[in-house]
């Protein structure tokens, strides 16, 4: 990689993938794109760019001369369930439009599934790499048809097309938007905040996580791996750890001790919850890229904690 297009940069993943890659490519190599205007931190190579208009998408890889697309831009799932239509039209419309000028322009993509790939028939724990996926939302869907296209045009047209199933994702740096995971992000805010915090899921709802950092630096180690190692491509399960807002809690309140959580369960995002993996197996991500997270429940608490103060 030595030029790089990243859309949907202003959102939780992609303002943080901008820095990561800027830090390691140079600030020039990176061009960060989204439809939202620039913060400060994507600045000085910004273009506003709607994935969904095919032509534009062309006309910013080729002026910036890129050999890898970094594909973001996404509606989540919980807001892909209020607007289904528009779920579709950007999950699928805008990778497609991705995929094209790949193939066109000789680039490789990076594109992140999720697993909201998977569903109630998915066996939950644990979830193997290559298993049932019937998705019971829009995202859901939109992500395995994902999965499959980037593998068709790796399988037919010989794109280098490379993706992972995130887990739910913890920053410090930007707000959530619009997932069915948000809690564990939100739950760290209004602990330092306030010190409580009422949950949208039940106490017990297990998922598996991950501290931005991990997700961060391991899409970029897939991108950067030999391609004869790869088996997998469209997508690779990737974890870290599994929680449940009562575990969430409990790690928080060995820094904030007087800290409190109370539950208004949300019944659309806990189905949503209740159809996901209770644990994933992300062994061929281990063996194929070597995969291996960095931060635990602890330390990524003691982190985001230390970071979210540090803010006052």
């Amino acid at each position: 990689m030595s030029r790089i297009v990243v859309t949907g940069a202003a959102g939780q993943v992609g303002s943080e993938m901008v820095t990561a890659l800027r830090s390691r490519y140079g600030q020039e190599a990176v061009l960060a794109t989204d439809i939202k205007p620039p913060s400060a931190v994507m600045q000085p190579a910004f273009l506003l760019l709607d994935v969904t208009d095919a032509a534009a998408v062309s006309e910013i890889v080729r002026e910036h001369e890129a050999d890898t697309i970094f594909h973001l831009a996404a509606i989540l799932s919980a807001r892909g369930e209020a607007a289904p239509q528009a779920a579709w039209a950007v999950n699928m419309g805008g990778l497609y439009n991705v995929l094209e000028v790949a193939l066109q322009e000789g680039c490789s993509v990076f594109t992140p599934s999720s697993i909201a790939a998977f569903g109630p028939s998915t066996p939950p724990d644990p979830t193997p790499q290559d298993t049932i996926q019937r998705p019971s939302t829009v995202y859901g869907v939109t992500k395995v048809a994902g999965e499959l296209l980037c593998d068709y045009y790796f399988d037919r047209f010989g794109v280098d097309a490379r993706g992972v199933r995130y887990p739910g994702l913890i920053s410090h740096v930007t707000l959530p938007g619009g997932g069915t995971t948000d809690f564990a992000v939100e739950i760290y805010y209004e602990a330092v905040a306030n010190g409580r915090y009422t949950c949208f899921l039940g106490p017990e709802t297990q998922l598996d996580m991950m501290y931005m950092p991990d997700a961060i630096r391991g899409s970029i180690e897939l991108m950067e791996a030999a391609p004869d190692r790869l088996i997998h491509r469209n997508a690779f399960n990737m974890t870290a750890m599994q929680v449940t807002p009562e575990s969430l809690a409990a790690a928080i309140r060995e820094h904030i001790p007087d800290f409190s959580i109370a539950y208004d369960v949300d019944p659309v995002r806990q189905g949503i919850a209740d159809s996901w993996p209770r644990r994933i197996d992300d062994t061929a991500a281990r063996e194929e890229w070597d995969w291996q997270p960095e931060y635990d429940l602890a330390s990524m608490t003691e982190d985001m904690i230390v970071q979210l103060r540090s803010r006052d």
